[in-house]
């Protein structure tokens, strides 16, 4: 078991560790050079570099990252929250129907609803803007789902009641009362967001033509796909995955432990 283990956490890792050396490496450093081998240290020459390259691009990738990624996280909760604390507190015509068509929603690939967000942003005439990427990442079945499945063991009804008997109205009960309760669960969603926006790539190739809207994800691609002719960008792409990296691992690392509890809420009674 110890060495099944051993493996795994090896498959893991051992990317992020040829990611770290290779940041360290010039376009003649690759063929002089072991894959996990460390170069001369040129991992600052290569962030400034990456820092220049096209008059700083890759500083609005970063920018569009953040605000794509964060507001779409938090906001994206939010809404998921509040669609499974009513599905799952609120009695309401069509409620079951609703849940149903959400978990339907979990079932259909992101891919598959590229070409209708399209024809619709077009129709909108926001194609090729901010709002044509970050509308459609606030909606989230699976969040819908795991708030719902969250607010049905950890909200209690008689706690609703007593707010609801003392004047609150259905809103006030869920920001103050429900939403506070629900942390844990409002926390995993929040990162499961943040991690399926950053890492979200087919929907801005579709939607987006402007390289200063483009995400990282979207730009790194750009830029790798000219390696073949252009050697140049081979560090660049490498230093600019590692970068890509950070932000991940520093909301898995402050959020863990709300995660984990998330997670582990309603496994035992």
């Amino acid at each position: 078991m110890h060495a099944l283990l051993l493996i795994a956490a090896l498959y893991g890792v051992l990317p992020l560790v040829w990611l770290l050396t290779s940041a360290t490496k010039n376009v003649g450093d690759f063929s002089t050079t072991g894959a996990f081998e460390l170069a001369d240290w040129n991992l600052l020459g290569n962030l400034r570099d990456l820092f220049a390259e096209e008059d700083g691009v890759f500083l609005h990738w970063v920018r569009n990252s953040l605000l794509y990624a964060g507001l779409g996280a938090v906001l994206g909760a939010l809404i998921c929250s509040a669609c499974g604390y009513a599905i799952a507190k609120l009695d309401f015509p069509g409620r079951r129907a609703l849940f149903a068509v959400t978990l339907a929603g979990v079932l259909v690939p992101t891919t598959a609803l590229a070409l209708p967000l399209y024809l619709l942003a077009s129709e909108l005439r926001v194609v090729d803007t901010f709002w044509a990427v970050f509308i459609p990442l606030l909606t989230n079945p699976f969040g819908v789902y795991l708030a719902r499945a969250y607010a049905e063991a950890a909200v209690p009804d008689e706690v609703l009641e007593a707010s609801r008997m003392d004047g609150a109205g259905e809103l006030r009960t869920f920001l103050t009362i429900a939403l506070p309760m629900m942390r844990p669960g409002v926390v995993t969603v929040l990162l499961f967001q943040f991690v399926g926006i950053w890492n979200n790539f087919f929907l801005p190739l579709v939607m987006l033509t402007d390289p200063k809207l483009f995400p990282m994800t979207l730009g790194l691609f750009q830029w790798s796909s000219r390696v073949s002719q252009f050697p140049q960008y081979n560090p660049l792409v490498i230093t600019g995955s590692l970068l890509a990296v950070v932000p991940l691992v520093i909301a898995f690392v402050v959020l863990q432990r709300q995660w984990r509890s998330g997670l582990a809420t309603g496994s035992v009674k």
